[in-house]
C-alpha cells in the first residue's frame, strides 16, 4: 500500500492552499512541505512560523506584482488564522469545564 500525497496533506491538518505557501516559502517539495507544517503547526511557536511564512509569500507576491497570488494567499491566511483562532477557543472552553461543539 502506497500512501499519495493527498493522503500526506489530510494528515496534516492543513489545507492543501497552506502546504502549498509552505513549500513556496521554503523552497521544498509538496511532500517535505506537508511534514513540515504538521510539525510546525503542532505548537504556538510553529504556528506563528507558519503565518509568518505565508505573509512572507504575500509580500513577496505583491513585490513581483502578481496581485492574483497575493490575493489567493490573503485568503489562505485568513484560513489559517480563523483555524488558529477555533482550535484556541475550543481550547479554552475545554480548559474551564465548558465543551465547544464544533
Amino acid at each position: 500500500m502506497m500512501i499519495t500525497i493527498e493522503d500526506c496533506i489530510g494528515l496534516s491538518g492543513l489545507t492543501r492552499e497552506e502546504i502549498d505557501a509552505i513549500a513556496e516559502h521554503e523552497h521544498l517539495p509538496e511532500i517535505v512541505a506537508a511534514e513540515l507544517g504538521c510539525y510546525l503547526d503542532q505548537t504556538p511557536e510553529g504556528q506563528r512560523t507558519i503565518r509568518s511564512m505565508i505573509e512572507d509569500d504575500i509580500a513577496h507576491a505583491v513585490a513581483c506584482r502578481d496581485m492574483k497570488r497575493a490575493g489567493v494567499l490573503k485568503i489562505v491566511l485568513a484560513h489559517y488564522v480563523r483555524h488558529l483562532e477555533h482550535e484556541q477557543a475550543v481550547r479554552k472552553g475545554e480548559g474551564d469545564g465548558h465543551h465547544t461543539i464544533a
